[in-house]
């Protein structure tokens, strides 16, 4: 993706750093600068949604926001995270048109196409401020091909509680209208635990929490998972498993713009068949190598993230499960996080290549049973 405009100024400005241990430095996060907006996105009622076995749906759903925006931008760059029931980033002013029309877009697809409800909003970082909230943002690279945003400073979450209040909302497209959702796609199967087991992990800050405890908790998390095999890494070194037809084909085809859904659907066949011998057999085609491609996929999948909290999405030893468990329990007991767990047996991947030929393709990971939405039931039921 490339960077221009008040993009290029304000976020292509920002070191990227590597090392994910430091994620909780202040220095490495930028505030937002005052006339930009923060847009978030989220699927009503996920849970029910999951409980019907709907993962991919909910996935495909959290990363056509990327997409949509993305293709809006012509490819630049923004800051942006995963969430996967939804999304959220940030952008400047010069694009706000672009993308408030690229989000009505996607959430109409996500009704009529996915059978799911996406609530967004665009809130003025000026309102965020006004709550003595704050959206600072850091570039994090997981490997040497991209970057993707971190969000810290509160204005994201009390962002996502004005959205459900109903404040701030943009109103869905006229029925049939299409996002650009190019490149986005959901090819591979399942990836089975390695280790033990899948889990699915949200840690955010209790209110009035000591905020030094609160870093020193996810400091100390880190380091548990660091100790892991490949860091907890739930993508197999090898690449997520490959089959044809692949299980997201009919999500694929209703991302495509034009046609009837038959003959897209013919078309992802038709593609997916061809991807796949040439995955298979490891064939070269016009500059795109599968082994060089498959490398970048596992390098490139966003399994851990910070935005106002630590998610997580790891591969663990049942000692590893039991060593995070115990130290969450512990903070919540002394008032400085509230947690989220949810149990799975495998992973799952939603890919967005804009090209294949280029290194910086995004895949975003969730737990192929519930994965955040359900670690995000987990947290509010302490609450409770």
């Amino acid at each position: 993706m490339t960077t221009s405009g008040g993009s290029e100024m304000f976020y292509g400005g920002i070191a990227v750093f590597r090392d994910f241990a430091s994620l909780m430095n202040p220095a490495l996060y930028s505030p937002l600068p005052d006339d930009w907006t923060v847009g978030v996105a989220d699927i009503v009622e996920s849970t029910r949604a999951i409980a019907e076995a709907r993962y991919k749906s909910v996935n495909m759903a959290g990363a056509a926001v990327i997409a949509s925006v993305t293709n809006a931008l012509d490819g630049r760059e923004f800051p942006f995270v995963f969430g996967g029931d939804g999304a959220s980033f940030a952008v400047s002013p010069d694009d706000l048109e672009r993308v408030r029309e690229a989000l009505a877009a996607t959430a109409i697809w996500v009704k009529e196409d996915l059978d799911l409800v996406m609530r967004v909003a665009l809130v003025p970082i000026a309102a965020v401020r006004a709550q003595g909230l704050d959206v600072r943002v850091a570039r994090f690279g997981p490997s040497a091909n991209l970057s993707y945003a971190m969000f810290s400073g509160g204005g994201l979450g009390w962002a996502e509680a004005a959205m459900k209040r109903g404040e701030f909302a943009v109103p869905m497209a006229p029925p049939g209208t299409q996002p650009d959702l190019t490149g986005l796609s959901c090819r591979f199967e399942e990836m089975p635990s390695m280790h033990g087991l899948i889990l699915s992990v949200l840690v955010v800050p209790a209110r009035g929490a000591d905020m030094n405890a609160f870093r020193k908790l996810i400091e100390d998390i880190i380091a548990l998972v660091a100790r892991s095999p490949d860091s907890g890494r739930p993508v197999p070194p090898g690449g997520p498993p490959l089959r044809w037809p692949p299980a997201g084909f009919e999500l694929e085809a209703r991302a495509i713009r034009g046609g009837s859904l038959f003959k897209r659907y013919a078309f992802v066949l038709a593609n997916t068949l061809f991807a796949y011998v040439v995955m298979r057999f490891g064939i070269s085609v016009g500059g795109f190598v599968p082994k060089t491609y498959v490398r970048q996929v596992v390098e490139n999948s966003d399994f851990r993230k910070y935005d106002d909290g630590l998610r997580m999405i790891l591969d663990c030893a049942p000692e590893l499960e039991r060593a995070l468990s115990q130290r969450l329990a512990t903070a919540a007991s002394m008032g400085i996080a509230r947690y989220g767990l949810h149990r799975q047996d495998a992973a799952m991947m939603t890919c967005f290549t804009p090209s294949a030929l280029r290194s910086d393709h995004v895949h975003f990971i969730d737990g192929a049973r519930g994965g955040y939405a359900s670690a995000a039931t987990a947290l509010k039921a302490t609450l409770a």
